[in-house]
């Protein structure tokens, strides 16, 4: 159906294809209901409606291509999946590790009917690329793809050392040398890798100044060690911009369009863009996605890169 294949090895290089998802036509309408399905605040669906369009206009403009999954769904799945609010945090569902498509396994059952969904149209689509998906939890907001060389991923309230087991062979057998593997605290905050951290040059991690204090597992095809989470990244050419500040979404959960320029979340803290050297080079564009992000993610949440070049 597409002339593209998967692939992707870093989370830095130029973005040109990316699965979305549209949210649904349901609001959350008041704080009872926002805190019983784990959202921060009441939504507006045609604010969200909104966000979304300046989101999936600014990637375009990027000249990167969109596909939003909920326009492909057949009829008996889309009755489902337009009453699933969470539905446009798309990252979970599966990432691309160097040219594999790797199936995510829902930690949570209200998130559960997406991934099938989603799971189907990739099946369909890149039938050749498809590592089946784990038998325990595993939601790909956990996994970053730090170079060719290493991949770091979380296990915590969504994604277990088991599913990571599970994959860890087939990481490997693509020529990533090591695999990182952290456990953050388990609340709303830090629920996922990308709530925490994230890559924001191809020798520049921004990271919450508490990781500098949590050991990374490092696993070889043969070995296994203990590092430091600063002396992991930095062992792969990553030097660590500790954030002692930070508005955990709208900071944290953004996303390189290619290496020069990122999408940002309008909210951000516009001193964290302009303190390190690195940073102040970069071209930063901006978007409202306010509605969207209360939900409990932003801008990394909402997108599943498919192709990087």
């Amino acid at each position: 159906m597409y002339s593209f294949q998967p692939d992707c090895w870093s989370e830095h290089e130029e973005l040109k294809v990316v699965m979305l998802c549209a949210p649904t036509n349901l609001d959350v309408t008041d704080l009872t209901i926002a805190e019983n399905v784990g959202w921060s605040a009441t939504v507006n669906h045609e604010k969200a409606m909104e966000n979304f369009m300046e989101f999936k206009t600014a990637l375009e403009n990027a000249g990167v291509k969109v596909i939003d999954y909920s326009k492909e769904l057949p009829n008996d799945m889309k009755t489902v999946s337009e009453q699933l609010i969470n539905r446009f945090f798309v990252r979970d569902l599966a990432c691309v590790i160097g040219n594999s498509l790797f199936l995510g396994e829902a930690g949570s059952s209200l998130r559960r009917p997406e991934y099938p969904h989603a799971h189907a149209l990739l099946e369909k689509w890149f039938p050749e690329k498809l590592n089946k998906q784990p038998s325990t939890a595993l939601e790909c907001g956990d996994v970053m793809i730090l170079n060719k060389d290493a991949v770091l991923i979380n296990i915590g309230m969504r994604t277990t050392l088991e599913a990571v087991k599970s994959m860890k062979d087939r990481i490997f057998q693509k020529g990533f040398s090591e695999i990182g593997i952290i456990d953050l605290p388990r609340r709303a905050d830090t629920l996922h890798l990308d709530m925490n951290c994230n890559v924001a040059n191809a020798n520049l991690v921004i990271a919450k100044n508490f990781m500098r204090y949590f050991p990374v597992q490092v696993f070889t095809a043969q070995t296994s060690r203990f590092e430091m989470t600063e002396q992991f990244l930095n062992h792969h050419g990553f030097d660590v911009y500790w954030l002692e500040k930070y508005n955990t979404i709208p900071d944290i959960n953004f996303i390189n369009l290619n290496p020069e320029t990122l999408l940002i979340s309008k909210q951000s803290t516009k001193q964290q863009w302009t303190k390190h050297p690195l940073l102040k080079k970069k071209k930063l564009i901006k978007v409202d996605v306010s509605e969207l992000e209360k939900g409990g993610g932003g801008i990394r949440c909402m997108t599943l890169p498919l192709l990087r070049k």
